[in-house]
Parts: C-alpha cells; structure tokens; sequence
C-alpha cells in the first residue's frame, strides 16, 4: 500500500474502485477483437505542444510572439520547427508502435522519421493555404477590421489551422497523431473537422460552433460555411448494408464558390453543384445543379387574433 493511500480517509472505497477498474479492464481488452498489448500511444498533450510550436513557426509574430527583429526572425522559426518536428517524430513512432500489432510485417525503422520529413516539406504549402484561408475571411466577414484579426481570434481560422496541419499528417500515414489534432480543435472552437477531408483554398468558416465536417467530404475553392452546418452521412457503417461509395465516399462534394448557411445539413455523397447558396436549417439529401439557391419555406406571421391564442396556451402549457 501506498503511503499516500495509507493516509487517505477513502481507503476502502478507493480499494473497491481499484478492483473494479481492473476487472472493468480485462473485460474490455477480452471484447477486442485481436487486440495487443499497448506500450505507447500517442499523447493529446504532447500534440498540443507541437502544434504551438508549428504556429509560432508558421506565424512568428502573431502566434508565436516573436519579438526579436527581423535578423533573428528566421531562427526563432527554425527553432519552433525543431520542437514541433521532434515530437511529432516521438507522437507518430508512438503510433506506428501502436498499429505494429495488426501488421504482419514490421515496420521500417526509419518510417517515422520519413513521414515526419516529408511533412516538413510541406509545410510552406500549409502556410500558403492558411493564409488564403484568411483572406478569404477578411473579404467575406466585414466585422473583421483586420486579417490579424481574424488569424489571432476567429475559431474558424483556428480550426482551419488545425486541419491544415492535420490532413498533412493524416495523408502521410498518422492517422490517429492527425485525429488528436483535429479534436484539440474541436475541444475549443466546436468545429469538427475530419482530418481526412479534402479542403481547397479560401475556405472560410463563419462564426463555427456546430460544423462538422466528415471524413471523405470534399470542399472546393472559395466555399463558405456558417454554424451548425453539417457535411455528413447518412446512415452510420454497421446498422445498414452498404456498398463501396457508401463505404468510401460517404460525405456530400461541395463545389468552388459555394455559401451554406446556419444550420443546414448536408447528408450523403451528394454534389451541391459550383455557385450555389443552400439556406438556414435546409435538410438535403440530393445533388443541388450549380447555380441553384436551396431554402426551406419561410417562417408564418401570425394574425393578432391567432397570436394571442397560441400565447395563452403556451403560458397554460408552462403552468
């Protein structure tokens, strides 16, 4: 026993907890199919850090803080990028670690470091489509006084970071390293990327609590999403017999110059075709032509006498 235990006043039930969590444990692992043992896993925390490291290089004045004069600017990037790659490599041999256990063969030594090059590599493209993800929010919210503005504080630029780095990673072979970044977003904005999506540039997401955006979803140029907009599927894997587009391209194609609005959702692979505007609170299930304008009927104004009535049952109802 330990010493901390020994003095705690919740012995016994910390004991009894103990006990069960630990049968709660074997029962779980006897449920997975092929399961192996774990020796290391990728760490959210350790994520985290990367990727504060990775926007202080990709910005260094505005995310990074940086404050030392331009002569010294590029070593303060070279040095937040020697942080950010170093525990990206750990993080990702952590989980070629982890898939280790279902392959037949091992992996190569060398493989995370390969992935973690080749991710560097592209990183001046990821800054690139940030910054046209910014622009595109300056040009289409006249609330932002700045483009500063909106890199620093909107928690649609913050998502779209986020994901820029993440697709980068997820395409290179870390999913799971991806899907944790992808979730330290969600945790703060509210905005759920799938790192698999595919998202061309200028994209631009408005205010942002709610959106969802699933995993073989493809998004052009120049498209814009309010809160609450759902890029889904329609029938969860599992509780329905599907073929291989449902399986594999399960999530609508959003064409180049598209607005979809505060709460509309989008499910299926359907195409909303280039130029289109779908409306608030619209539920699509079907390709939408280009050009289209989709909205749902029009709220009722009620006459007075109505009005009147329908207000009095509803403070009834509430009594």
């Amino acid at each position: 026993m330990t010493a901390s235990l020994a003095s705690s006043p919740f012995t016994a039930e910390i004991t009894h907890a103990v006990s069960a969590l630990n049968a709660a444990r074997l029962d779980w692992r006897g449920r997975q199919a092929g399961r192996h043992d774990v020796s290391s896993f990728p760490s959210p925390a350790e994520l985290a850090r990367a990727i504060e490291h990775l926007a202080a290089a990709l910005y260094p004045l505005r995310l990074g803080g940086f404050r030392g004069g331009a002569l010294h600017e590029d070593d303060f990037v070279a040095e937040q990028l020697a942080l950010a790659l170093a525990i990206l490599r750990d993080q990702v041999a952590s989980e070629l670690d982890y898939w280790q256990g279902w392959c037949d063969a091992p992996f190569e030594e060398e493989q995370p470091d390969t992935i973690v090059r080749l991710f560097a590599i592209a990183i001046p493209e990821i800054r690139a489509l940030i910054d046209s993800d910014v622009e595109a929010a300056f040009v289409g919210d006249p609330a932002a006084r700045t483009a500063d503005e909106i890199l620093i504080s909107y928690p649609g630029a913050l998502a779209i970071l986020h994901y820029r780095i993440a697709h980068q990673l997820f395409s290179l072979g870390a999913a799971i390293v991806a899907r944790v970044i992808s979730e330290l977003a969600n945790a703060r904005t509210g905005i759920d990327i799938h790192p698999g999506a595919t998202i061309g540039p200028r994209f631009f997401i408005d205010h942002g609590t709610g959106v969802v955006i699933g995993e073989t979803a493809i998004i052009g140029t120049n498209v814009r999403l309010y809160q609450h907009v759902t890029l889904g599927a329609r029938s969860p894997l599992g509780l329905a017999s599907v073929g291989p587009r449902d399986r594999l391209a399960r999530h609508p194609i959003v064409e180049d110059d598209v607005i979809v609005y505060a709460g509309a959702t989008i499910l299926g692979r359907v195409t909303i075709g280039r130029g289109s505007t779908i409306g608030g609170n619209v539920w699509l299930l079907r390709d939408v032509p280009p050009g289209s304008v989709v909205v749902q009927s029009e709220a009722v104004t009620l006459d007075t006498t109505t009005a009147r009535e329908m207000t009095a049952e509803l403070r009834s109802a509430r009594a």
